[in-house]
């Protein structure tokens, strides 16, 4: 415990470019279990804990109409995140933000999971 609200974590060497205090909200508890073995490189994670996103499915897709206008949506299934934590985005930024993906498919990539 640092302070009031504020923890410093031991973190294995490889996140030595990573701040190691943090406040509380962001902690809780854990069980360790054997199996619970995360397999994500290292190298990938960004000093502020995030890393970068890479789609992996498109689940659904859907429009919505705000105003006069309608927005095309992709309900996108990212890597390293289970199905749960999928989210709705712009389908024109997904095509914008990962070509290489739709590439892959030469059409549009669903994968639905209904």
């Amino acid at each position: 415990r640092v302070g009031e609200v504020s923890y410093r974590l031991a973190l294995p060497p490889q996140l030595s470019h990573v701040h190691n205090v943090f406040h509380v909200s962001l902690l809780r508890g854990y069980n360790y279990h054997p199996y619970h073995v995360v397999q994500y490189p290292f190298d990938k994670i960004r000093e502020d804990l995030s890393f970068a996103k890479e789609p992996e499915a498109i689940l659904d897709r859907q429009e919505r109409v705000m105003r006069k206008k309608t927005i095309p949506l992709v309900k996108v299934l990212w890597k390293n995140h289970p199905e749960r934590e999928a989210t709705w985005e712009n389908e024109e930024m997904m095509w914008t933000d990962y070509p290489h993906f739709f590439s892959r498919f030469g059409t549009f990539p669903f994968k639905f999971r209904h």
